[in-house]
């Protein structure tokens, strides 16, 4: 039996900005015997429903602005990745949603600052936290592909 963290929204758990799921049942299904430990750093830091964020690259780095505010969102998004692989530790794989901002694990776009699509293959704020713990990380959509 693996640990394994998975986004909150494919288990069903209605956690998008807009209050929707990314269930995914086939998923659920190949993860039957393993322990699940469910996750969503934008529900923890913002509620739901909350507003849509990008990666953006900054002088500052990689950062989640909001798409209405303009409001840099990333800290408690870190903060949250933080503290929730600080108390998990036996996490064997992390699987996250695809094109997240926070959970995408290798299929999020990044924009610069002026909205132009420099990549769509980055990590979310939360999977950059978990690589560099060197946990294993793959997107939803690839997991079927890896096992």
């Amino acid at each position: 039996m693996k640990t394994i963290a998975i986004s909150a929204c494919l288990l069903g758990e209605k956690c998008r900005y807009d209050a929707t799921d990314n269930k995914n049942d086939m998923l659920i299904a190949q993860l039957q015997g393993d322990r699940l430990i469910p996750f969503c750093p934008e529900e923890y830091a913002f509620g739901t429903p909350r507003l849509t964020m990008d990666l953006i690259r900054t002088s500052h780095g990689d950062k989640a602005i909001s798409n209405e505010t303009g409001e840099d969102l990333s800290k408690p998004v870190i903060d949250y990745a933080h503290t929730f692989f600080d108390a998990h530790p036996d996490i064997d794989l992390v699987i996250g949603k695809d094109r997240s901002p926070s959970c995408g694990v290798c299929s999020a776009k990044l924009y610069d600052e002026e909205k132009n699509l420099l990549s769509s293959q980055e990590a979310g704020l939360m999977m950059k936290e978990a690589k560099k713990r060197n946990i294993s990380c793959i997107d939803a959509e690839k997991y079927k592909e890896s096992t």
